[in-house]
C-alpha cells in the first residue's frame, strides 16, 4: 500500500500553486536584470556604444545553452532569451530595424525572429532603401537576404554593398517554405506575382502546376501578396506571414523545389561585430589586371590557413569586364591570420574592402 501511495501522482492543483510560485519568482528575477539594463542603458548612451551588440548577444546565448540541462529544450529556451533581449533594446534605446517590405516579406519575417516584438520595424520599398536608410542614420540596423541555398545570390544586395559604405554586422539564417496565397479557385489563377528569386526557387513546382499562368515579377514577395489581395485572378507566392498579413488564403503550401530551402540574411549597421571567436567575415575586390590575380588572391588566403565558404561575382558597372568578387571566410578580420592576408592581398587587389566581421549563423531561427 506504501508503495502504491509513494507512485501516485502529485495533486495537480499543488502542481499549479508550485508553477505560480515559481512563476513570481522568474518576474521578479526578470526585473531585476531589467534594472540592470536600464543601468547598461544610461553608459552606452553616455559613451556612444551602440544598443545592439552582436558579440555580447552570441555570448549571452551560448552561455544560456551552456547553463540549460533540460528539460526544456535550447531552441525555446533561446527564444525566450532572444525576446528579453528585444524587451532589452527598449528599455536602453528603441532600435530601428528597417526591412524589404511591405509587411509580411521574408526579411520581415527574419527580422522578428532575430530582434523580436519590442523593436520599431519599418518596412522599406527595396533592397537599396534599406541600404541608403543605415547609411543615412535613419534606422539603427537593416535586415537584407544575400543568398538562398537553391537559388544562389541576391544580386540586389551584392550590388548595394558595390555602391554604399554599411558593414555587416550579423547574419540569420531562415528556413524558407513559399506557399501559392490568393482569395480564388486555383483553376482561376491567371497571373502568379513574387521577387525574381522566389520564382527561381519553385521553378520546377511552377512549370509543371501552372506553367499557363503569367510570371509577374514584383520587388518583395509581401508586395506580390499586397497585390493578390487586391486583384482577382492574381496570386502571389510568399510566406504565411504575408497571408496572415493581407488576409489570403494559402492555395497550396510548401511549393519551394527544395525542401530544405534555407535564405541567409543579413544585418547591416554603420559598425562591424566584435570577435566572439566563432566569426565569418564577407571581403568584396576586385582583381588587379593581370593573368592569375583571382587566384593570386585565393591562394594567399589559402597559404593563411582561411577556409572559404562562398564566393560570388557582379560586374562592376564602371569599366567593362571588371568584376566584383564576394568571399566569405571563417574567422575575424582582427585575427592575426586574417590581418596578414588581407595586407598581402591588396598586392593583388585593384580595391579590397571588409564588409564585416561577425557571429557565424549556425542554426536557421
Amino acid at each position: 500500500m506504501a508503495d502504491k501511495e509513494a507512485g501516485k501522482p502529485a495533486d495537480l492543483e499543488a502542481l499549479r500553486t508550485k508553477i505560480d510560485d515559481l512563476d513570481k519568482q522568474i518576474v521578479d528575477l526578470l526585473n531585476a536584470r531589467a534594472n540592470v539594463v536600464v543601468e547598461v542603458g544610461k553608459t552606452k548612451i553616455a559613451d556612444g556604444t551602440p544598443v545592439y551588440s552582436p558579440d555580447r548577444e552570441h555570448a549571452v546565448l551560448k552561455r544560456i545553452a551552456g547553463l540549460n540541462h533540460g528539460p526544456l529544450p535550447q531552441a525555446t529556451l533561446q527564444a525566450i532569451y532572444r525576446e528579453l533581449m528585444s524587451g532589452s533594446f527598449a528599455l536602453e534605446r528603441s532600435q530601428r530595424v528597417g526591412y524589404l517590405g511591405p509587411e509580411g516579406s521574408y526579411s520581415h519575417l527574419a527580422a522578428v525572429r532575430k530582434f523580436g516584438a519590442s523593436v520599431e520595424y519599418r518596412p522599406l520599398a527595396d533592397i537599396r532603401a534599406v541600404f541608403e536608410e543605415v547609411a543615412r542614420r535613419h534606422i539603427d540596423l537593416g535586415m537584407v537576404p544575400v543568398e538562398n541555398s537553391s537559388g544562389g545570390a541576391v544580386i540586389d544586395t551584392l550590388d548595394c554593398f558595390i555602391e554604399m559604405k554599411v558593414f555587416i554586422c550579423a547574419e540569420v539564417l531562415v528556413e524558407v517554405h513559399h506557399n501559392l496565397l490568393a482569395n480564388c479557385r486555383p483553376e482561376e489563377i491567371k497571373t502568379i506575382a513574387s521577387k525574381p528569386e522566389v520564382f527561381a526557387q519553385c521553378r520546377k513546382w511552377l512549370s509543371t502546376s501552372f506553367q499557363q499562368a503569367e510570371l509577374l515579377p514584383v520587388a518583395s514577395s509581401s508586395r506580390a501578396a499586397q497585390m493578390a489581395a487586391e486583384t482577382p485572378a492574381l496570386a502571389a507566392i510568399g510566406s504565411a506571414l504575408a497571408a496572415e498579413v493581407y488576409g489570403l488564403k494559402i492555395v497550396l503550401a510548401n511549393i519551394e523545389d527544395v525542401t530544405n530551402n534555407i535564405t541567409r540574411f543579413v544585418v547591416i549597421s554603420p559598425a562591424s561585430a566584435k570577435r566572439t571567436g566563432e566569426d565569418r567575415t564577407s571581403v568584396m575586390f576586385t582583381t588587379a589586371h593581370k593573368a592569375g590575380a583571382l587566384v593570386d588572391v585565393l591562394n594567399v588566403f589559402a597559404r593563411h590557413g582561411l577556409n572559404l565558404t562562398n564566393i560570388d561575382t557582379r560586374p562592376s558597372k564602371r569599366r567593362n569586364w571588371e568584376y566584383y568578387f564576394f568571399v566569405d571566410a571563417e574567422g575575424h578580420a582582427e585575427d592575426e591570420n586574417f590581418r596578414l592576408a588581407l595586407a598581402e592581398a591588396r598586392s593583388h587587389c585593384g580595391e579590397l574592402h571588409v564588409l564585416g566581421s561577425f557571429p557565424r549563423g549556425t542554426v536557421p531561427l
